[in-house]
């Protein structure tokens, strides 16, 4: 019944069987409860104990026969996954196995179709620690002939290596389970190369994180060190605003920008505080002096040029960026007067400060130069004064905020893509949907925003991992295809293939977050697996507490800082209908 409801959508609640089960149906697009030792990406029901309350324990009293009643929605307000004792699981795997057995024809069941696979969340109360129980339908045209039966156990957290297992013996405990002679092996490994600190004085913590799966074939010991030969995918998740980014005050930029398309939107801007150093007003006017100056004929030679003094202003970027982040040296005057503006403390002082320019170009003290396609309203304006005609402009209500966050739009939009064509080489074939100005305000910042969390990618990966062009540019092709088709989404993980060569120097000498040995035998439907892994994080939700990265408080064989590890043993075996 619970399948059937599913084909259209998957139900948000799981339903009641019998007193004490909950069952759920995971879609194969959501994150399933055991993909840390379980690769399926289809369907599943997930089992575990039931959640009561007064009005489900009254309901249930009123019943009086066991069969499969009306599913009931439960609360919303859960604890967490409760786990079902082991023999309780037991019984629910076999009940699940009989209606699949195509050969129990007392059941009266006819024509059930193949029925996703199952597990049920164990206590871990038997000798072996059992934490989930599984099966998995084998099939064949449609028809189920087997299934596929999984224990899988959890022990630790421990950082004592002697509780690890040995290869040798797995594979012969595997091959006297299947009755095989010859097995394969599979190794997979992942290190964090880069992980984001919780910065000091905060609770929440900075979900970025870059780290690598390497994958190969022939294992030789338990622990190993992945051979270079091995397959390597770089998985990169990034949150921007880290003080610590080189890109920081380009992010604090983009803020801003953000405020002002907020502001346009509700009425309501949330201005910067007052710099502690010169006004906005101040560094307005001590621009335009210097531009009647130039007019006039009256620079002195030994001041730094304009476009000097704005190169060290794009960014506001340390010495570090400054190979990264090339800075501009064309900027034209809307977007040096952003780079003034950009700290404008109040309405008032925004209006005044327009008011000063519009002032200087009505009288003719300034003839600035744009660049050509610049569209902003300030940009029209400049363009009527070139011939003495300049239309009135009130700046009242939202104008004088959406002028300003024209000429930032335009300035910020070409500070990426001058990054992204001259540092990444990166190609044109995205870059007219960055860029657009088809869209409305709104949409263009957003679009800047997702500019902004691909900056932070590759800034990340040519800093931290000393990426050249020929690791960027792939990358960058990655991120730009995503972010085409998808809204912003900083928890995206973009995924790179690359040599393992490329970052073995920042693991070489590190120990894996998680370490996996496949054992297998047999080909096709025939095939089994028993599969041994060590995690720094627990690999279940329910029954042991998520001592993520710990370290153990005593020395293990005379060393200290040893890392505690999970271990999760994973065994099949299979049952054969026909």
């Amino acid at each position: 019944r619970i399948r059937e409801k599913g084909k259209d959508t998957i139900p948000e609640q799981p339903y009641l069987y019998e007193t004490d089960v909950e069952i759920s149906l995971i879609g194969g697009s959501c994150r399933s409860p055991i993909e840390s030792f379980w690769n399926g990406s289809s369907a599943m029901y997930i089992l575990q104990k039931a959640t009561h309350n007064e009005e489900s324990d009254s309901m249930e009293e009123s019943r009086t026969d066991d069969a499969v009643y009306t599913p009931e929605l439960l609360p919303k307000e859960s604890p967490g996954p409760l786990a079902l004792s082991v023999g309780r699981a037991k019984q629910l795997i076999s009940l699940y196995t009989m209606v699949q057995n195509p050969n129990m024809t007392c059941l009266g069941i006819s024509d059930l179709g193949v029925l996703p696979p199952l597990w049920v969340r164990c206590d871990g109360s038997d000798p072996q620690h059992t934490c989930w129980i599984g099966a998995e339908p084998l099939k064949a045209r449609n028809k189920v002939t087997g299934l596929n039966i999984y224990m899988v156990s959890c022990d630790g957290p421990t950082a004592d290596k002697t509780r690890f297992a040995n290869l040798e013996e797995l594979k012969k405990e595997h091959k006297i389970r299947h009755h095989s002679s010859v097995v394969t092996t599979k190794g997979f490994a992942q290190y964090e190369l880069i992980a984001a600190a919780a910065i000091e004085d905060t609770i929440a913590e900075s979900e970025s994180n870059i780290y690598v799966d390497i994958t190969w074939n022939g294992v030789e010991k338990i622990l190993e060190t992945p051979p270079l030969v091995s397959a390597a995918t770089l998985n990169i998740a990034l949150e921007s605003g880290d003080p610590r980014s080189p890109v920081f005050q380009l992010y604090r930029e983009l803020q801003f920008l953000l405020a002002l398309a907020e502001g346009l939107k509700t009425g309501v801007t949330e201005w910067p505080e007052p710099s502690e150093s010169e006004s906005a007003l101040k560094l307005v006017q001590e621009f335009l002096t210097d531009l009647k100056k130039k007019l006039d004929g009256d620079c002195v030679s030994g001041n730094k040029s304009e476009g000097e003094k704005i190169k060290c202003d794009t960014a506001a970027v340390d010495s570090c960026i400054k190979s990264l982040f090339g800075e501009r040296g064309d900027l034209d005057f809307t977007e040096q007067l952003w780079c003034k503006m950009k700290g404008v403390s109040s309405y008032q002082e925004l209006i005044d400060c327009f008011t000063l320019v519009i002032k200087s170009l009505e009288l003719g003290e300034i003839q600035p130069w744009i660049h050509q396609g610049s569209s902003s309203c300030l940009s029209q304006l400049i363009q009527q004064s070139y011939h003495g005609r300049m239309e009135d402009v009130p700046l009242s209500d939202i104008t004088p905020i959406r002028m300003l966050l024209e000429i930032g739009l335009e300035k910020m939009k070409k500070d990426y893509v001058s990054f992204f064509i001259g540092k990444s080489r990166s190609s044109l074939l995205f870059q007219d949907y960055f860029i657009s100005t088809s869209v409305d305000l709104q949409e263009q910042v957003h679009r800047v925003q997702k500019l902004h969390h691909m900056l932070e990618i590759m800034v990340s990966c040519t800093g931290l991992l000393q990426f050249r062009h020929e690791n960027l540019f792939p990358l960058t092709q990655i991120c730009m295809q995503y972010y085409r088709e998808n809204p912003l989404n900083e928890k995206h993980v973009f995924q790179l293939p690359i040599r393992p060569a490329l970052v073995k120097k920042f693991y070489q000498n590190d120990n894996p977050e998680i370490w996996k040995v496949e054992i297998s035998s047999g080909h096709g439907q025939k095939e089994v697996k028993t599969t041994w892994q060590v995690s720094t994080n627990a690999p279940v939700e329910h029954g042991t507490a998520n001592n993520s990265g710990l370290f153990s408080d005593s020395t293990v064989n005379g060393s200290s800082e040893e890392r505690l590890y999970f271990i999760t043993t994973t065994q099949c075996s299979q049952v054969q209908f026909t």
